[in-house]
């Protein structure tokens, strides 16, 4: 059956779901990483057109804006800590056919690669604008399903909790697939 689903509410917590590391009251914008396919073009000597073929996906990221100054988490980024650190973002998604809320979760352990203060403008309110790098593991649940697992150590890449890669991973020994 046919329903739209839309996001009304979203909190982050910028380490290891630490309930004083809930951003709930300064989020004004989360963009989860973009998923996208690493292509590169072909075009072999016995054929007369060119084709496109997936080669991989590209490198992970993800932004997240904040109002107001958090002295706390600018402490955490990149230059100061080697550490990666864990960011856990909820979603309250609602389905517009039964009116169910629903929740959606990400998992993503990065860096905090760019922390880019908004300019300050008297009467407007500044923010800082975030960006989560150097991912090397990503979650992601809908409605406490896993719709999407990678793992840079394990090489694990799951959609839907089944394996795309458990064969290769067999093959080349490596990771959970062994």
């Amino acid at each position: 059956m046919s329903t739209m689903y839309i996001m009304e509410a979203v909190n982050l917590f910028c380490g290891d779901d630490d309930p004083t590391a809930s951003k709930h009251l300064t989020l004004t914008e989360m963009q989860l990483p973009n998923l996208q396919e690493m292509t590169q073009d072909h075009h072999p000597g016995g054929s007369r057109v060119q084709i496109e073929v997936a080669v991989g996906i590209n490198k992970l990221e993800s932004s997240f804006k904040l109002a107001g100054w958090d002295p706390d988490l600018l402490t955490q980024f990149g230059l100061g800590s080697t550490a990666r650190k864990k960011f856990t973002a909820y979603g309250a998604v609602r389905s517009k056919r039964t009116g169910e809320v629903i929740e959606a979760k990400a998992i993503l352990e990065g860096r905090l690669g760019q922390a880019n203060p908004e300019a300050f403008q008297r009467g407007e309110l500044q923010g800082f604008e975030y960006t989560i790098s150097e991912i090397l593991h990503y979650e992601l649940f809908f409605n406490l399903q896993e719709k999407f697992y990678w793992d840079f150590f394990t090489t694990d890449w799951r959609v839907d909790g089944i394996s795309q890669n458990a064969d290769e991973r067999n093959i080349l020994r490596v990771g959970n697939g062994y």
